[in-house]
């Protein structure tokens, strides 16, 4: 189909939407929808840029753009004409890009559109973001989107790299983000003000963190002032059951050593890295003991961009969750970099990502386990002491500990000491009923 058409179809597509559908993921290369959950993950074969192009043209009011880099070929549509094209029509554009990487597209960027280069001192690293926010003062709450994910924009990773992208439609997190522009930006203006902008380990924590979109928990994290990587850990640390992730740049021992200890613990782990991490302490730290559940991109033309982590897709009991976003798994991406995040606490985002990391995952040699449907359960401090109903696992808080489980008649069957051991396994038990106790707690279970 030509570009031209493609473009226009898209637009018709965005513009029927169903409404009330307010998180959007699609992916650069090939999923596999045979484990979808319902909802089948979307693959954007050759047309990431016409997706980018149709949201530029259907923005009311303003576009803000901070992407790290930006070069218009002939393979791919010409986005900074439909940026123009938006200006020309009224539209409020400001336009963040890194200082440290040549920007040659950027000298047809019309004159009027102002633009900021993030710093190059040895004080600074990079301008790392990928994300646009479209009409985010828009008088109609239901405006305001914040596209975001890992792709740069240039032909590569539109077409050939590995890349996600999210676009998200709701005002809070569209003004998180705005918040963050104008922070570099220096100023809530149309004109850059460069004597107060502030990048990399200048920022300041000062924007809202958590957010509920159609019911589902998001969180929002600028590095380095939000201490991302903290999140990231305690994203890696709440597996219970599976754990999958794909990062372009893994340096960072402290995931790896997360990571392991959720292995120790009995959760599947599955990962992929691209080539160029092979050189670092958590490549020599996972790979002895994941085997052939990690895998390496290797192409020497092509490369693994994207930065996402799957947990307890296959646990929907539990709290499944991805997290996404620029941030790759470096120290200086925590420390230094201009990045965000997202970690969506959702069964259904989960099983997307999940068709995605499958299909790359066994495209380089490996074999995923199925999800089983094993029934997780959660125990929570609200409902400790309320009768629960079992089938195959059962979560502890962490308010629980030295956890001991009786059968009917007062056998004890288990005692759990560590507070390391989160997960109780009931699938093996006969049906009936159950009596455990932790402490000063006491409560029933019913295995069905």
């Amino acid at each position: 189909m030509p570009k031209t058409l493609l473009s226009i179809l898209i637009l018709i597509l965005l513009s029927a939407s169903v409404k009330g559908q307010k998180i959007k993921v699609y992916f650069t290369q090939p999923v596999d929808t045979t484990i979808s959950s319902g909802v089948s993950a979307q693959f954007l074969y050759e047309s990431a840029d016409d997706t980018l192009i149709a949201y530029i043209q259907r923005a009311k009011y303003s576009i803000d753009i901070a992407v790290f880099s930006y070069y218009q070929s002939s393979l791919i549509s010409n986005i900074v004409n439909a940026v123009n094209q938006a200006y020309l029509n009224g539209k409020r554009v400001r336009w963040i890009y890194d200082g440290g990487v040549g920007q040659g597209s950027l000298s047809n960027l019309n004159a009027g559109i102002r633009k900021l280069a993030s710093p190059t001192s040895s004080a600074y690293n990079i301008m790392h973001h990928k994300f646009v926010v479209f009409d985010a003062d828009s008088p109609d709450p239901n405006d305001p989107t914040v596209w975001t994910g890992s792709m740069n924009w240039n032909d590569e990773q539109m077409n050939d790299d590995e890349n996600n992208i999210i676009i998200i439609n709701d005002y809070e997190l569209a003004q998180a983000y705005k918040g963050e522009f104008n922070e570099m930006w220096g100023d809530t203006g149309l004109i850059p003000n460069q004597a107060n902008s502030r990048f990399g380990a200048f920022k300041i924590d000062n924007t809202q963190h958590v957010f509920n979109i159609e019911g589902k928990t998001v969180e929002c994290y600028f590095s380095p002032s939000d201490h991302t990587n903290d999140h990231i850990l305690s994203a890696i640390n709440s597996a219970n059951s599976d754990l999958m992730f794909g990062v372009y740049t893994f340096t960072d021992s402290w995931n790896a050593d997360s990571i392991v200890n959720r292995i120790n613990h009995g959760v599947y782990v599955t990962g992929i890295m691209d080539q160029y991490s092979l050189p670092f302490t958590a490549y020599s730290t996972l790979s002895p003991i994941m085997g052939n559940n990690l895998k390496i991109y290797s192409d020497p033309n092509y490369i693994y961009h994207t930065k996402h982590m799957i947990v307890d897709a296959c646990a929907t009991g539990s709290d499944p969750l991805v997290e996404t976003g620029s941030h790759n798994w470096t120290i200086t991406a925590d420390s230094k970099n201009d990045e965000n995040i997202l970690i969506i606490h959702d069964d259904t985002i989960a099983n997307i990502y999940h068709q995605a990391f499958k299909h790359s995952f066994e495209r380089l040699g490996g074999t995923l386990t199925p999800c089983t449907g094993t029934s997780v359960v959660s125990l929570t401090p609200e409902t400790i002491l309320l009768p629960t109903s079992v089938h195959d696992q059962l979560i502890l808080p962490a308010e629980l500990s030295d956890f001991e489980l009786f059968d009917c008649i007062g056998r004890r069957l288990s005692r759990i000491r560590s507070s390391e051991s989160r997960v109780i396994d009931f699938s093996n038990l006969p049906v009936g009923f159950y009596i455990w106790r932790s402490g000063q707690y006491t409560g029933k279970i019913f295995k069905n």
